[in-house]
């Protein structure tokens, strides 16, 4: 039988020694948690050490990311491929272990928790996926989707108003295979929570519509019990509070914010040591509690009936099962090139004089038909972002908790998060790290500013996440200027691995889905206008070709050259223009042809992917020695770079009033860009 009390100890021992040899991190959780990830990764977690990745195994996630030694722990005893060389060399330059967990760098890990209440937001969207993925793919005597989704998480987390957010839809969908242990220690950085954090936690997470289970979070067997008891909820997902000692162990730090965040020392670690019965040297695990922690053999054996369960799954349903290994591949269908060159001959045929968010929607209807795994969503503005289609009805629980399905035995496909943004953002992070969709939601491009950390964190995880930004600019009008965007297009493009498009009409909302699709390890985010655009010829046959993806994919092209316009000599200027004022830059050219003034007009719908291409490539769209003016609705900072000579764009917030009068005030109109286009080519 097991000994509970030395396999704890092995992971209070291993998370002071690292914190001290770092002399950098949290050892408190760890010591404070460790009987409680006896009971959970000791005698419940699904999950197989030699194949990390497996579909069907439990997820866990550290939702208080700074005890990471507790998870580094956990991996390295149970028998991932994380030798004790790399707890040694905890929050070292390149090491596995990082100072917060850290997914595609440590073997285990399932999501990037750093900021505290991600991480339980993240499994919230796990345990969705898991959900939907059962309710479709499940059918009588094969359920190759059953999993948990587990969680430890502390008062950081709780605090933290994302978890409201995303607890509160928890309870609303059911999630009944959703468990989250809390560690309730009641410390913090600064000392005691109670001056600052007086909720009745357990009533708050009841009225979520969750099972509460409180327990002493140091009975191994006591948590282990409360396990068992919520793994077999039909309804509901679990709370297991547990009453916990931050830094248990350490005779003279437990219970204090000291054990929070900063090594114990030489004196009391010695002093814990023999408290906790460990008489071993740092960094040294005896055998017997190797033995008691492995893994591998009871995994490896779940995994295997897994398979059996699997491939008895493909024998009766192979059509079933060959769409659910896709799905979980990550991998678009065999018809999606096809699907991108019908959907863009059909943008440049009908020539639709739409708004961004219109031709948004037009180019879902085509994607969602065609890729099942999209699962669509909106903040409580389905009617304005247009993220709905005909093929994504919206996800609906019964009662019962089971998904409800059409008469087809289809589930919905589009979710209403109500207003919670960054919930919204950090869950449909959560939904693509399990695996089997690909999420998109929508809200306005002003309330990214809510979503915007945890579009952080998809860029840092380099996951394949859509987010749908309408009512893109000062051209949304009367509800003024706390909704109307100015800084949003340039301070997104500044996050690093986040693709950001601004298209400008149909042909180019649907090239910049198709590119969003394509990128399964890169978020997406789509800036798109309330406001009627006209479509644009494309007269280089480049950005008009079927596939659409030859020119306007690599993020700016050559809309327009002089010539198209009547003037029959090389530019003298180059007019770069995104979105809305694409529009624009082609009557300004006009004007100037007038006068005889050739201009060449460039679209940049994705300045992050032209960013990308060759230096051949941005040398021919925007040649040297030829002078360029950027137009924008927008913070004019970030087109500097471009070597531009002046940019119309702009730089204070908005008013409220009707669009057209709010352009002409801030100077977005043809004759504006005319005139600074003259006035940089007099200075030239």
């Amino acid at each position: 039988m097991a000994n509970h009390q030395q396999m704890a100890s092995a992971i209070r021992a291993l998370a002071m020694d690292a914190v001290q040899t770092a002399n950098s991190g949290h050892p408190g959780a760890p010591m404070g948690m460790a009987d409680i990830a006896v009971a959970l990764w000791g005698e419940h977690l699904k999950h197989n050490p030699t194949h990390p990745h497996w579909a069907d195994r439990d997820r866990f996630v550290l939702s208080n990311g700074h005890g990471s030694m507790l998870i580094y722990a956990l991996l390295h005893l149970t028998g991932y491929d994380l030798p004790m060389s790399e707890l040694k060399n905890f929050r070292q330059l390149h090491s596995k272990t990082a100072g917060h967990p850290e997914v595609g760098i440590t073997p285990g890990v399932e999501t990037t928790t750093g900021p505290l209440g991600q991480g339980i937001t993240n499994a919230v969207g796990m345990a969705l996926a898991e959900k939907l993925l059962a309710a479709e793919f499940n059918r009588p005597g094969h359920d190759i989707v059953d999993h948990h989704t587990y969680v430890f998480m502390g008062d950081g987390c709780m605090m933290e108003g994302i978890s409201h957010e995303a607890c509160a839809l928890a309870g609303a969908w059911k999630l009944n295979k959703l468990i989250a242990l809390y560690d309730d220690n009641g410390i913090s950085i600064d000392g005691k929570v109670t001056p600052w954090f007086i909720d009745d936690t357990p009533a708050r997470f009841k009225a979520y519509g969750w099972n509460v289970i409180t327990v002493d979070g140091h009975d191994v067997n006591a948590v282990s019990q409360a396990i068992a008891t919520a793994k077999h909820s039909a309804d509901k997902p679990t709370l297991i509070a547990c009453k916990t000692h931050i830094g248990q162990g350490s005779p003279n730090r437990v219970d204090t914010a000291k054990a929070h965040g900063e090594p114990l020392g030489a004196e009391e670690i010695a002093l814990t040591r023999a408290a906790i019965h460990w008489p071993h040297e740092p960094f040294h695990v005896p055998s017997d509690v190797y033995a008691d922690w492995d893994a591998k053999a009871k995994g490896a054996h779940q995994e295997q009936q897994w398979n059996q369960l699997f491939q008895a799954y493909a024998s009766a349903h192979p059509e079933l099962a060959a769409e659910y290994k896709r799905r979980m591949a990550g991998d678009l269908p065999a018809n999606f090139h096809q699907t991108v060159v019908d959907a863009v001959v059909a943008a440049n045929t009908k020539a639709e004089t739409v708004a961004s968010r219109k031709a948004s929607q037009l180019a879902l209807e085509a994607f969602t038909a065609a890729i099942p795994e999209m699962l669509g969503g909106s903040a409580d503005l389905t009617g304005s972002n247009l993220t709905n289609t005909k093929s994504t009805p919206n996800m609906r629980v019964d009662l019962a908790g089971r998904i409800v399905k059409d008469e087809h035995g289809h589930g919905g496909r589009h979710i209403n998060y109500g207003v919670r943004e960054f919930g919204m953002a950090a869950i449909m992070n959560g939904i693509t790290l399990h695996g089997g969709f690909i999420p998109y939601g929508g809200t306005f491009l002003t309330f990214s500013d809510y979503s915007r950390n945890a579009i952080r964190m998809a860029a840092l995880m380099k996951q394949r996440v859509v987010h749908v930004f309408t009512h893109d600019s000062i051209g949304l009008g009367e509800d003024g200027p706390t909704h109307q965007s100015i800084e949003h297009a340039a301070s997104l493009r500044l996050i690093p691995g986040l693709d950001v498009w601004r298209p400008a009409d149909t042909a180019e909302t649907t090239v910049a889905w198709a590119v969003a699709l394509q990128n399964a390890h890169r978020p997406t985010a789509l800036l798109l206008s309330r406001q009627n655009l006209p479509y644009l010829p494309k007269g280089d046959s480049k950005a008009k070709d079927a596939s659409g993806l030859d020119a306007i994919n690599k993020g700016a092209y050559v809309l327009a050259e002089p010539s198209e316009v009547g003037i029959n000599k090389k530019a003298q200027a180059v007019i770069i223009a995104t979105g809305s004022e694409v529009q624009l830059a082609l009557k300004a050219q006009a004007l100037l042809a007038e006068h005889k003034v050739a201009v060449r007009v460039v679209s940049m719908p994705s300045t992050t992917t032209f960013d990308r291409q060759s230096t051949a490539y941005k040398s021919a769209v925007l040649p040297a020695g030829v002078p360029r003016i950027a137009v924008e609705m927008g913070s004019t900072d970030g087109w500097w770079k471009y070597g531009v000579s002046a940019v119309v764009g702009i730089d204070t917030y908005g008013e409220s009033a009707p669009a057209p009068v709010l352009f002409k005030h801030f100077g977005f109109t043809p004759e504006n860009v005319a005139d600074t286009v003259r006035a940089v080519l007099q200075r030239a």
